[in-house]
């Protein structure tokens, strides 16, 4: 039966996805820094051998013959996700599919120098490769409004400039005095102590036995160290993700680890019986994002995380000040202009994304040269922000996302943002006050109803049938905005 033939065709595809997603982890690792060149080629040959198989004109005929038939539910999302990757695969030559994927093998070594040293100079002549690839890819895919659209629906299935400029106008509109506000606070933040430091291999066993109460199985999957926070979900039963330590700040670790807990959780609970196939991928960023964003800030910059987080944490840093859970809570949620993106409070998180939203824009409509991406970045801060940036790697090296050529994905964590207050909304009506949950230090009725209504479904839906779908309301920012709103005009007695 050509069903039969489509999904043995389709497994074996997503197989080679995950065969380089394993590898990508692993150079992100543990990989010796001389195995960058042979696992360049390795991931180049992975990258072209699925691509000509995607490309396969028999696999064409298949979908063609069952797009003809009635198909049922779950083997029509397959037949439709597949064909809109096959009528894009087929404008891209093999060659240069394989090219791109070496580039951004060689970048992402390149980045980790250059950011390390704090020198865009190392990392310059690869991302003015990628760009250039990424322009290349744009022509070979066809321009309908923009450039940019089509790298943000490379993420965001049906998200344009069109979309995302006028939601970033109306965030910015709202955000910006609320940040006024609470700059003119009179409200007493409390410091950690300069002289105290945190052991990472105590931040460590803090931070797991949070992402463990969060539901996250460690018999399937792993937590370990780079220079940048991700997570992979590599195959069923194999989901990994990464953190970093900072000796002088144990909650970026912590705020990491819950972060990309909230992504592997929705990988761990994806239907297995659709493994290794559309059906059984997240729907798309935006809501992988969601899960992110609503277990760091959500749950975990709350009083109630913190008065059941911070006798566990006591455990581990005993001489920590004698401080209860609202002051920590305060503490976690200082609202500050600050450098890096990973890093920021609720209030400016979207600005940072905005700024790498507009920076993309000018690379990939207006051609804005690699040379000049420092200076415009840096002068973009300075005038959102009203800080001058100091060194390269708390400006346009603080990412890694460039260096994988993903442009185009900064934008999903807005959505993210916007989404996971929408859902919260909508568990709270059903499973009653959340902070109650917290604070019980039993959550795994949030898992369960996350489980249920997301994770489970795979990509059955896309990302606002969704959301509309949970929450009886389409997408908006509404919820998100209310939120911010109400916990800082609280937090900082506004």
């Amino acid at each position: 039966m050509s069903s039969v033939e489509f999904m043995k065709r389709v497994n074996n595809l997503y197989r080679f996805s995950a065969l380089l997603g394993h590898l990508g982890w692993d150079q992100k690792t543990f990989m010796p820094a001389k195995g960058a060149e042979s696992r360049g080629e390795m991931m180049a040959w992975l990258a072209a051998e699925g691509h000509s198989r995607l490309c396969d004109p028999e696999f064409g005929n298949l979908l063609s013959e069952l797009e003809a038939n009635d198909m049922d539910n779950d083997l029509a999302s397959n037949v439709k996700e597949m064909r809109r990757q096959y009528n894009q695969a087929v404008k891209l030559p093999s060659d240069f599919v394989s090219q791109f994927t070496r580039a951004r093998s060689d970048a992402l070594i390149a980045w980790e120098q250059a950011r390390a040293k704090s020198d865009f100079s190392l990392f310059s002549s690869h991302l003015k490769t990628l760009i250039s690839l990424t322009r290349q890819k744009i022509e070979y895919l066809g321009v309908q409004d923009t450039p940019y659209d089509v790298l943000l629906d490379d993420y965001e299935m049906g998200m344009t400039v069109a979309d995302y400029d006028p939601l970033f106008v109306g965030l910015k509109s709202r955000l910006v005095p609320l940040l006024q506000e609470i700059t003119n606070s009179e409200v007493k933040l409390p410091k950690l102590p300069k002289e105290m430091l945190f052991s990472a291999d105590e931040q460590e066993e803090f931070c797991l036995r949070i992402s463990r109460n969060m539901g996250f199985d460690f018999e399937a999957g792993r937590m370990d160290q780079s220079t940048h926070p991700f997570c992979a979900g590599i195959w069923p039963g194999d989901t990994r993700f990464t953190t970093r330590f900072d000796e002088k700040d144990p909650f970026s670790c912590l705020y990491a680890v819950m972060h990309e807990s909230g992504h592997g959780l929705y990988e761990q609970g994806l239907p297995k019986e659709h493994s290794f196939s559309p059906r059984g991928q997240s729907v798309s960023l935006g809501i992988h994002e969601s899960q992110s964003r609503l277990w760091e800030n959500q749950i975990g910059r709350t009083t109630a995380f913190w008065r059941i987080a911070l006798p566990w944490f006591k455990e581990e840093f005993p001489d920590f000040p004698d401080w209860d859970a609202k002051t920590v809570d305060l503490l976690v949620n200082e609202v500050k202009p600050d450098y890096i993106r990973v890093e920021a409070d609720e209030v400016t998180y979207n600005l940072h994304i905005m700024l790498r939203y507009e920076m993309e824009k000018l690379i990939f409509n207006q051609e804005l040269s690699v040379e000049k991406i420092p200076e415009t970045w840096n002068q973009m801060f300075e005038d959102w922000f009203g800080i001058e940036v100091d060194k390269d790697s708390n400006g346009c090296l603080q990412d890694i996302h460039w260096s994988m050529g993903a442009f185009g994905y900064f934008p999903t964590y807005t959505l993210g943002n916007l989404y996971a207050a929408q859902l919260l909304e909508t568990m709270s009506k059903q499973l009653g006050d959340i902070d109650t949950l917290v604070e019980s230090g039993n959550w795994s009725g949030i898992q369960v109803w996350l489980r249920e209504n997301i994770h489970q479904k795979g990509s059955q839906s896309s990302a606002t049938e969704l959301i509309e779908e949970i929450t009886g309301s389409a997408p908006s920012p509404e919820p998100f905005l209310n939120y911010v709103e109400n916990k800082y005009r609280r937090l900082y007695k506004l």
